[in-house]
Formats: structure tokens, sequence, C-alpha cells
């Protein structure tokens, strides 16, 4: 018997389909990943998810490991690296996006608060689960991620639209959006 899976989880690309099967959807509370996953979800404007998944290690590399105060102090050479490196979006807006949240997280971890306690705040720490029969069940946005998306704005984080934010939301399990039929949804949905 096979494996029931989201529609969009691409069979072709075993990357992808780890990222199904082992992180989207699944309630996450590591302040590195959350960090490190808004500002993938910020490259990915305009791209596949599958195009940044695939550049993931070399933006680690790249961004020295999602440490926020390294990245909070990038310098003029130091983007000049990133806008050379073929690894990553070499895009201007994105990569000083990047500092840009670096500096709005250490506020916000300046101001006592965590990344994870900020995200899981908004749903009182319990996931929301939808129940996705087809594609178009899905939603870009919702009530939820436009006003997240606005006070990340308001506390000066970049590249965090809505569509944006409730990408994000998916992939760190605030949000269970996995297909109804999908083998991970009952098993995301069990985790929160």
């Amino acid at each position: 018997m096979s494996i029931v899976r989201c529609t969009w989880a691409n069979p072709a690309n075993p990357r992808y389909l780890a990222y199904h099967d082992e992180e989207w959807g699944v309630p996450c509370h590591d302040e590195g990943r959350l960090f490190e996953m808004l500002n993938l979800e910020g490259a990915q404007a305009g791209l596949s998810w599958e195009t940044i998944l695939n550049k993931r290690a070399t933006y680690r590399l790249a961004f020295d490991g999602w440490d926020p105060v390294k990245i909070a102090a990038y310098g003029p050479d130091k983007v000049a690296a990133l806008l050379a490196d073929p690894g990553i979006v070499r895009n201007r807006l994105k990569v000083a996006a990047a500092i840009t949240n670096a500096q709005a997280y250490l506020r916000l971890r300046e101001a006592g608060q965590t990344l994870d306690g900020y995200l899981w705040d908004w749903v009182e720490g319990k996931p929301l689960c939808n129940h996705i029969a087809t594609p178009a069940d899905r939603p870009a946005k919702t009530d939820l991620s436009d006003r997240i998306s606005k006070d990340l704005a308001r506390r000066g984080f970049k590249f965090v639209g809505s569509t944006i934010v409730y990408a994000y939301l998916q992939g760190i399990g605030i949000v269970n959006d996995h297909d109804a039929a999908c083998f991970r949804h009952e098993e995301c949905a069990r985790l929160g």
C-alpha cells in the first residue's frame, strides 16, 4: 500500500519529501529553527519553496548558522559576499531583510520575549488543525496571518506579508494544513 501525502509534496525530490514527512506541520519550539524558517520563508517570496529548500544548507553556512547576533552586525563587506554567493537567492532586499529581522529579533529578546513564546501566544499554545480535502481548501492567508503579519511589521520585521506568514505558520506547525488524507495529518494533530 502506498503512502498518501499532501498533493504538493514532490515525490521526485527526496529533500522535499523529507521536509514534508519530518518537518512541515510539526509544532516547533526551537528558537533557532523558528528564526531560520522566518527568514527562509521571506527568501521564498516570488519563488518556489522547493528552490529555497534546495539551498537551505548553503543558507545556513552563508548566514552563520542563523545566529541573530552575528547577522544583526553584518556590514557592507558581508552583504557584498552574500550577494555574490550563488548558493543563496542573491536579492539585496531579501539579504537586507535577514539583517533587519535579526535586529528585530534581538529587540524582542531584549524585551524579555522569545520568538517561540511570541508566536505560540497567538494560538494559546495549541496548534490549529484544518481539514484540507482538496488543494483549493488550503488558504494562502487567514485573519490570524493578517494579524501576525501586521504585528511583526510593527516590530520591524521585513518580508512578513500575510501570505509569507501563513506559509511560516504551516511550516512551524502552528497551523496543521496537511491534506486530510495525508498520513502526516493525524500524526501532526496528535503532536499538538
